[in-house]
């Protein structure tokens, strides 16, 4: 055990000590300026990892936990609850404008904002459990333990709203199994297990509800098979959606990309914006994403749905793009997605990363190319969490 006077947040949900002989100490569920005492849970050379198992001194910033089932030994799933709201959103702020200071070679300062008026409880809509392969707890529904293959089979995280998860619990499914669980815009549960494995396959099962879930941005309903992506916060899509047709500054005939598309939830918003006249081509891998996307599209013509990786369909475009919006997964989209985005001479993107590293490394490379930042807003989509979503928007003349 060390007791440790706590520094700075790090990204990843930790925060930043040194032992008496120098060494630096990732402590989790620990805050700013407080005093703990930490349990080591790993040793990585120059480094620890810990946890705080005992708070000698609290950071006025400190609450009451609002997930039960969250902190040490328990849950992975809420590594913040035990922060205050706003107190939350200001350290993801710091670990963003960290990020990109270190990475990116821009400087920015702020937090991150409030999605919506859900609050920091109940706003998940989408949840996936693991079900537990062998020992004592085979057959059971859980959340996984921090970095851990033991699940915890209380269901009532506090993201998820009252009664989502009911029914859920007890040993009763397949061991090696998984249950996506949805919340639909019509306030429907859908449950739908995939595997285990048998032969090399994964099945599929409607356990509850169907296949697809109903979702809505604006007067667009799509339907979206539970086990595709869609955002988790029940605010994020429209949120977004805003954000890109303010920031993307499209004219009626002019071209656009959806890249990493998904369901095309942003093509529907560039399509209103350059109409008839103009171009949306949408790309993603995910072929489920993909029929989503062209039966809730259907009725606009100038959108093109690619299924395809977007490397790929980059290098196949003659159509120059006046903007691009990208919202990759969470390693980013990387030197070699931007460097054909840049040789394409794309003079505008709006790019988005849930991942504080990624995006900052994302931003920097767009800067080696000449591009500037216009403006970031960081947006606290996951609260309880220290995981974040950040908007970009860059330009090159």
């Amino acid at each position: 055990m060390l007791t440790l006077t706590v520094g700075p947040p790090a990204n990843g949900g930790s925060c930043v000590a040194r032992h008496d002989d120098g060494r630096v100490v990732f402590v989790r569920y620990a805050l700013p300026g407080e005093v703990v005492v930490a349990r080591v849970t790993s040793e990585r050379g120059s480094h620890w990892h810990a946890e705080a198992v005992e708070i000698l001194e609290a950071s006025p910033d400190r609450v009451d936990s609002a997930c039960r089932i969250a902190g040490v030994d328990g849950s992975g799933c809420c590594d913040l609850a035990f922060a205050a709201p706003e107190a939350a959103r200001r350290l993801k702020g710091d670990v963003v404008a960290n990020q990109l200071q270190r990475l990116g070679g821009h400087t920015w300062e702020g937090a991150a904002e409030e999605v919506g008026s859900t609050g920091a409880t109940g706003w998940r809509t989408r949840v996936r459990l693991d079900v537990a392969a062998g020992g004592p707890q085979a057959g059971q529904a859980g959340f996984h333990r921090y970095h851990s293959t033991e699940l915890v089979t209380d269901l009532s995280c506090a993201q998820v709203p009252d009664g989502m998860l009911a029914g859920l619990d007890g040993a009763k499914w397949p061991p090696g199994a998984q249950l996506h669980v949805v919340l639909d815009d019509q306030g429907a549960r859908h449950v739908v297990q995939t595997g285990p494995r048998s032969n090399r396959k994964a099945s599929t099962q409607v356990v509850e509800g169907s296949y697809e879930a109903t979702q809505r941005v604006g007067d667009r309903t799509w339907s979206v098979p539970v086990t595709a992506f869609w955002q988790a916060h029940r605010d994020a899509a429209p949120t977004y959606s805003a954000l890109v047709e303010d920031w993307a500054r499209l004219d009626a005939g002019m071209t656009a990309w959806d890249l990493y598309g998904g369901a095309g939830v942003f093509a529907a918003t560039l399509a209103e914006a350059v109409g008839p006249t103009g171009h949306v081509l949408s790309v993603d891998t995910s072929r489920g994403s993909a029929k989503a996307a062209r039966t809730a599209l259907a009725d606009l013509g100038w959108v093109e749905v690619l299924t395809e990786s977007v490397r790929r369909a980059l290098t196949t475009q003659r159509r120059r793009a006046d903007v691009a919006v990208l919202d990759p997964p969470r390693t980013g989209a990387g030197r070699e997605v931007i460097d054909l985005l840049a040789a394409a001479d794309v003079p505008r993107i709006v790019h988005i990363g849930c991942e504080a590293a990624s995006f900052a490394r994302d931003v920097g490379i767009y800067r080696g190319h000449g591009y500037a930042v216009e403006q970031i807003r960081v947006f606290d989509s996951f609260p309880l969490t220290h995981h974040v979503e950040c908007v970009a928007v860059l330009s090159r003349a």
